[in-house]
């Protein structure tokens, strides 16, 4: 009987990300149960030690303390000091996350948290821009659209601050009820909303009917703690609809959480299935399914240049150990993962702890995943986005009418 491994120690996070450049409104909660927490006292050792690169830092570290010229704050102090820990590490992975980054970092991955429904970004003026509306939230509700500017909130002006500024208005405001004004198209447009708790939709199905065929599409955009759920109510009301085959779409999705992933693929195959191997040090660790049976139908994979980490992992378990296909173009390549540390100042840094393989033992870090189809994405497209125009998801249509 083949040993099965499942997930992993409670003081233990396994995130596989590749961060995106947009800040999200968001007031949430950390994963508290999912990360390992530091106290300083875990961090700065006894004098003895026979660690001599330790000892020397700890001497200096006190000598700093004793003889700045200024007051010193010993929790920046150790933040700076992780923080360069990190940069000589020369893991592109490896950072150091403040306060106010580390909040943005956990709140999309919780996938759950109180704000207004948006994602932003600044543009070339310095204004801060709506990139997207999350479904059925206060924005959405609100008539709130990607592209608006935001100028005022309560009376205060927004125009050239940074989204970190309208990040900390909206969570930390006392009040709830905002006053907005946007600018769109040029017009100032008012609109009124509420803060509210915001669930990010992350996984979405729906039909597509083609020559008799009934082909599932379930879209998922990131693997937030609660996107298995969304994935699996998604998944059964395709099935109850007696789908002949499913297109998944990990296309832009830039990974997530690794039990998350481990639970969706566990959709599809049974516990006689390797979903993926771990590799730390020299130690080599094989994971199965928690899945039951194993399905039928044809599978086809959507995937791109910005699909990545998790997205590469569920990728390479339905290909190698399912028979799906991945139509698009050459994945990512991330094929390491990062452990997130939580320190008491409510900073966290994450570095890599190990490597991941796929069910047949090949490392994609830095190569990425071949598609079967290789599709690029048409001009037609990028101009006019429709399902029409989308040729990487009508070659994936016509592959499993086949």
């Amino acid at each position: 009987m083949k040993k099965k491994e499942k997930g992993f120690k409670v003081s233990e996070v396994v995130i596989l990300l590749v961060i995106t450049c947009v800040i999200s409104l968001t007031t949430g909660f950390l994963f508290s149960t999912a990360i390992k927490k530091l106290k300083n006292s875990d961090i700065i050792f006894s004098d003895k030690s026979d660690d001599e690169e330790l000892n020397e830092f700890i001497n200096n570290y006190k000598y700093i303390l004793n003889n700045y010229y200024d007051k010193v704050d010993k929790k920046e102090l150790l933040n700076g000091a992780l923080d360069g820990m990190l940069s000589a590490l020369g893991d592109p992975y490896a950072n150091y996350l403040n306060e106010e980054t580390s909040d943005t970092f956990n709140k999309q991955l919780a996938g759950v948290y109180q704000g207004i429904g948006v994602e932003i970004t600044e543009d070339s003026d310095s204004n801060i821009v709506i990139f997207n509306v999350f479904e059925d939230s206060p924005a959405d509700k609100a008539g709130l659209k990607p592209g608006d500017v935001f100028k005022t909130i309560n009376g205060e002006n927004f125009l050239g601050k940074k989204g970190t500024d309208i990040t900390s208005y909206i969570s930390s405001s006392k009040d709830s009820n905002f006053n907005i004004i946007v600018i769109r198209n040029g017009e100032e447009v008012e609109i009124n909303l509420k803060r509210e708790n915001v669930v990010i939709k992350s996984a979405s199905g729906k039909i597509i009917e083609s020559e008799g065929k009934n082909i599932g599409y379930i879209k998922v955009d990131v693997f937030a703690a609660n996107t298995a759920d969304q994935f699996k109510k998604a998944l059964n009301e395709l099935e109850l609809k007696k789908i002949d085959s499913l297109i998944i779409d990990l296309r832009d999705n830039t990974g997530g959480h690794l039990t998350t992933v481990e639970d969706m693929i566990s959709q599809f195959l049974d516990s006689s299935h390797v979903i993926y191997q771990m590799q730390k040090k020299e130690k080599t660790t094989k994971y199965y399914s928690s899945g039951n049976t194993t399905k039928k139908y044809k599978i086809v994979l959507l995937g791109n240049k910005n699909t990545a980490s998790a997205s590469e992992v569920m990728i390479a378990a339905l290909t190698e150990e399912y028979g799906a296909k991945l139509v698009g173009t050459t994945t990512y390549g991330k094929g390491t993962v990062q452990e997130l540390i939580n320190l008491s100042s409510n900073s966290e840094y994450k570095f890599t702890t190990k490597k991941w393989l796929t069910p047949k033992g090949n490392w994609i870090n830095e190569v990425g995943i071949k598609p079967d189809i290789e599709v690029e994405l048409s001009e037609d497209y990028k101009e006019n986005p429709t399902e029409e125009n989308d040729n990487q998801l009508q070659t994936a249509i016509n592959e499993l009418k086949k």
